[in-house]
């Protein structure tokens, strides 16, 4: 049997094969192939390959071949999108978390969830004129500096403390962006990677993107234990501890000075990195130095953005390393995005340069007493059954302790009908939750008084549960 008929042998073999089977069934290995009909393993890959080209057959490298889905030459039909399935394999990512912490309620809803401030608090019209006195700048449409505008990359520096100089900071779009770069240039896909519980969902999602396996490590009012951070660096070996010492997303904590000093000494001692999230910063009156600032030695690579404090769309980050991994992260922007755009860097340095910045530091910071309060006020008088972990001093969230009793979801669904919307607990941990929980943010409303309304909504919700 000359080469091509062999071909043509073991191709009408396999169309009887597929005829037997049903889509997606798994044809007999290449090896067994070869074993029963005496052939060359390139006269099976061509007939495989052949079967492809008729598609009967679709192949999985790793894998195999499988029985293609039937379809009928219909033009009318619907397009048959089945075949990725197979060619994209299990590398999903999950964005429910992320998408639900952006979407938008509808007007008759109270947001008493989202990251960002309402837009009645955004400085929109400072912003403008920022962005109008940038956009006239000389250069304002020129590739700027592959790293970040010196000028903003040293604003950086200085707000991040210590002895960070510019030269340790790069411009990125965004804090999540910062969080994408830092999992994949500190950490190799498949090795653990630990976080607080709860946490960011954010950060979770984008560290399983990265391939990472996140590992819970416990807090108290306090922050993070340290005594348990180094118990887990000891048991999983990980190299990367992804934390947030100010204004903790959700709980609200800030580590103290004493134990910020700790944990910068166990990770260090475990040879291992800190990603400080510090976005929350500029929603603190007064904040107690960053991790980065009391790090001499590059264990900690620090984030902070511009876009929790001013507008979704002001996406203008810093991420502080030094070492080899500063080059890591630097290469980890080139690849992917080159730069950020040079007008919304040179808005960026316009705002924080004009007196408008520090006013509307003064401005959030008193609507953020009032709103805290209100909440908290609110809370004690409609569910005094739901107990506070603590009242932050500052930021936009406090998390809320239920009755065991309580189911979670059915609760924020029932809440979402009463016209509020809230964040289920579950999304913050990256294991089994210890209860119900709910994280109620009380900037992302248009006033005061509908935080109240809000809160007596999920009441309602409550009770009738």
């Amino acid at each position: 049997m000359n080469h091509d008929s062999s071909i043509a042998h073991i191709a009408a073999m396999l169309r009887e094969e597929v005829a037997r089977l049903q889509p997606g069934d798994r044809l007999p290995s290449s090896r067994e192939i070869m074993r029963r009909h005496g052939v060359s393993p390139v006269t099976v890959s061509r007939a495989i390959g052949q079967l492809t080209a008729e598609g009967r057959v679709v192949t999985r490298p790793g894998a195999g071949a499988f029985v293609a889905r039937r379809t009928t030459a219909n033009p009318a039909t619907e397009p048959d999108m089945s075949w990725q399935t197979v060619a994209l394999g299990d590398r999903v990512v999950d964005d429910q978390a992320v998408t639900s912490l952006l979407a938008a309620p509808p007007d008759h809803v109270i947001p008493l969830t989202g990251g960002y401030l309402n837009p009645a608090l955004r400085p929109s019209k400072q912003l403008a004129a920022a962005a109008s006195r940038a956009a006239r700048r000389p250069d304002a449409w020129a590739m700027p500096p592959l790293t970040g505008l010196p000028e903003l990359r040293r604003w950086f520096a200085l707000q991040a403390g210590g002895d960070v100089t510019a030269a340790d900071a790069l411009i990125v779009s965004g804090g999540q962006s910062a969080l994408s770069h830092a999992f994949r240039s500190l950490a190799a896909p498949g090795t653990p990677v630990l976080v607080e519980t709860p946490t960011y969902p954010g950060a979770l999602a984008a560290a399983k993107a990265a391939g990472l396996r996140a590992t819970a490590v416990p807090m108290d009012r306090d922050g993070v234990r340290p005594d348990l951070l180094a118990e887990a660096f000891a048991v999983t070996g990980a190299r990367v501890f992804y934390c947030q010492p100010t204004l903790h997303n959700p709980t609200g904590a800030t580590l103290t000075r004493e134990r910020r000093e700790q944990v910068i000494s166990v990770a260090r001692a475990a040879g291992a990195f800190v990603i400080e999230d510090d976005v929350l910063r500029y929603l603190a009156d007064q904040a107690p130095p960053s991790l980065v600032a009391l790090d001499p030695d590059g264990t900690v690579v620090h984030v902070s953005s511009l876009t929790k404090i001013l507008a979704p769309s002001l996406r203008v980050a810093a991420v502080v390393a030094r070492g080899p991994a500063a080059h890591r992260l630097r290469a980890s922007q080139l690849v992917e995005s080159f730069f950020v755009a040079r007008p919304l860097q040179e808005t960026a340095l316009e705002f924080v340069g004009s007196p408008a910045w520090e006013r509307h530091l003064r401005t959030v910071h008193a609507e953020i007493a009032v709103r805290r309060d209100t909440l908290a006020t609110a809370l004690a008088a409609r569910l005094p059954a739901a107990e506070l972990h603590l009242l932050p001093r500052g930021g936009k969230h406090v998390w809320v302790r239920l009755p065991p009793h309580v189911n979670e979801s059915a609760l924020v669904e029932a809440a979402y009908r009463n016209g509020v919307l809230v964040s289920p607990g579950r999304m913050y941990y990256p294991s089994e939750p210890p209860g119900p929980r709910l994280r109620l943010t009380f900037m992302a409303a248009a006033h005061a008084s509908q935080v109240a309304e809000g809160v007596r909504r999920l009441a309602e919700a409550m009770d009738a549960g």
